[in-house]
C-alpha cells in the first residue's frame, strides 16, 4: 500500500495542517487513502474543492477519500453527499491523533461517516510539531480561528473563535527548526493580530515577534503572512523600525477603500486609517513593501465606490494585490444584500488586477541594478527579503542565503 494523498486548497494555514496530518496519518499506519484540504473562503473555493474530489477519485480507483478542512467544516453535507467521499472530518477532528488512528483501513467502514463538531466549542490551539516544507522555509502555527464577523466571511464558522499557541511553544518550535536548518520561518495564523488576547498578560503580536528574534539570534529571516493593520501594536511598530531580521514585507486585509463599504463590510478601519499604517511603516522601514486583500463588487457597491478601492493601490503604494471577485456565501449578513451585477463585479476585478500587475512591474523595475539577499527556494528560483520571485541563470542550492544582483525582470518575476 502507498502513503496517502494530500491535496491542499486554500491558504498557508491550510498548508501548514496539511503537514501535520501527514505525519500523524503516516505515525497511525494509514495508507492508500486521498486527504482533500478544502477552503470556504468563496463559493468557487468549495466548487473547485469537488471538483478535485471527483479528480482524484477518478485517479485512485479504490481509494478512500476523507474530506476535511473550513468547507467540510461550514457544510458537511456537501460532502457527505458526494458518492466519492468516504469520511468527512472537521477542522478540530484533522488535529487529533486519535482521528487518523481510528482510519486504519480495518476501522475506517466501521465509524461515522461524519465527524465534525461544534468548532465554536472549542478553546485552545495546540502548537504541531512539524518539519517545514522543501529545505528553504518554514511556517509556524501561532493563532488560529477569528472573533471578528466581517459581513462576507464564512471562515469564523470553519476556524472557531480565536485561540493563541503560548509564545512558549511558539519559540520552542522555532528553535528546533533553525537547527535543523531553516533559514527563514513564516509565522501564520486566521487573524495573527488578536494573537495573545486568550493568553496569561493578553500580550500582543509585537511582543512575540520582538520575543522570538531575541530568544533565537541565529535565525536569519522572520516573516508575518497577513495582519489586521489596524490591529498593529506598538511592539510589531517597533520590530519593523528596529529589526532587519523581520522581513519589509507585510500582506494587509484591507478588503476595501471605501468608507461605506468597510462599514457595511463591518470592517474595523477606514480608508485613512489603511493609508496612515502605510505611510507610518513605509516612514519606520523605507523599503517595506505591502500586499493586500482586496474584494471587487461588494453587494452595494457602486462605480464611485469601486475607483476608491482602486485608487488604494496607489494611495497605500501597494505592490502585491490579491483580489477577489465578490462571491455569496450562504449564512453571512452580506449574502442578504443588493448584489452587483455579475458582469460588473468581473470586470472591476480586472481592472484591480490590472492595477496590481502595473505596481508590481514598477517594484520589480525599481530593483535593477540592486543586491538582494535571496532566499533559494529550489534551483533555480528563490524570493527576496520584500518576497519578490528571483529566478537564477544557473542552479542554486536550495535554502541558501545569497547576495544577487538584479540585472532585470519579466514583468512578474526578477531575474538574477
Amino acid at each position: 500500500m502507498s502513503a496517502p494523498v494530500f491535496s491542499t486548497h486554500g491558504c498557508r494555514l491550510n498548508a501548514y495542517e496539511s503537514e501535520a496530518m501527514r505525519e500523524m496519518a503516516e505515525a497511525a499506519g494509514l495508507q492508500g487513502a486521498v486527504i482533500v484540504n478544502t477552503c470556504a473562503v468563496t463559493a468557487e473555493a468549495v466548487r473547485k474543492a469537488r471538483q478535485d474530489i471527483r479528480r482524484l477519485a477518478r485517479d485512485n480507483p479504490g481509494a478512500p477519500i476523507i474530506v476535511t478542512g473550513c468547507a467540510a467544516q461550514t457544510e458537511p453535507e456537501t460532502f457527505a453527499a458526494m458518492p466519492e467521499v468516504t469520511r468527512v472530518i472537521g477542522n478540530t477532528e484533522k488535529m487529533q491523533p486519535e482521528t487518523w488512528a481510528s482510519l486504519t483501513p480495518d476501522l475506517i467502514g466501521q465509524t461515522e461517516r461524519v465527524v465534525v463538531d461544534d468548532i465554536m466549542s472549542v478553546k485552545e490551539t495546540a502548537g504541531h510539531l512539524i518539519d517545514g516544507f522543501g529545505r528553504h522555509r518554514a511556517y509556524v502555527q501561532v493563532q488560529n480561528g477569528c472573533d471578528h464577523r466581517c459581513t462576507f466571511c464564512i471562515i469564523p464558522y470553519g476556524r472557531g473563535n480565536s485561540r493563541s499557541v503560548p509564545a512558549g511553544v511558539v519559540v520552542d518550535q522555532i528553535k528546533r527548526l533553525r537547527d535543523r536548518g531553516f533559514n527563514e520561518v513564516v509565522l501564520t495564523g486566521v487573524d495573527l493580530t488578536s494573537w495573545g488576547a486568550d493568553l496569561p498578560g493578553t500580550p500582543r503580536l509585537g511582543d512575540l515577534v520582538m520575543r522570538i528574534l531575541r530568544l533565537v539570534p541565529d535565525l536569519p529571516r522572520l516573516r508575518i503572512s497577513s495582519i489586521d493593520s489596524i490591529e498593529a501594536d506598538e511592539n510589531l511598530m517597533l520590530a519593523i523600525a528596529t529589526e532587519p531580521r523581520l522581513m519589509p514585507h507585510l500582506h494587509l486585509s484591507l478588503q476595501a477603500g471605501d468608507d461605506m463599504i468597510l462599514k457595511r463590510m463591518k470592517r474595523r478601519h477606514l480608508r485613512d486609517d489603511a493609508i496612515r499604517f502605510c505611510e507610518d511603516a513605509r516612514r519606520l522601514r523605507p523599503e517595506i513593501v505591502f500586499g493586500a486583500d482586496i474584494i471587487a463588487g461588494f453587494p452595494t457597491e457602486t462605480e464611485a465606490m469601486f475607483q476608491n478601492s482602486l485608487k488604494l493601490v496607489q494611495d497605500c503604494g501597494l505592490t502585491f494585490l490579491h483580489v477577489f471577485p465578490y462571491s455569496a456565501r450562504k449564512g453571512t449578513p452580506a449574502a442578504r444584500m443588493p448584489a452587483v451585477n455579475g458582469a460588473a463585479i468581473k470586470d472591476r476585478a480586472g481592472r484591480l488586477r490590472a492595477a496590481g500587475d502595473a505596481a508590481l512591474r514598477r517594484h520589480l523595475d525599481a530593483q535593477t541594478g540592486r543586491v538582494h539577499r535571496v532566499l533559494t527556494e529550489g534551483p533555480r528560483l528563490g524570493r527576496t527579503e520584500q518576497f519578490a520571485e528571483v529566478s537564477f541563470d544557473r542552479d542554486m542550492p536550495e535554502g541558501a542565503l545569497m547576495d544577487l544582483t538584479i540585472i532585470g525582470h519579466d514583468g512578474g518575476r526578477l531575474t538574477a
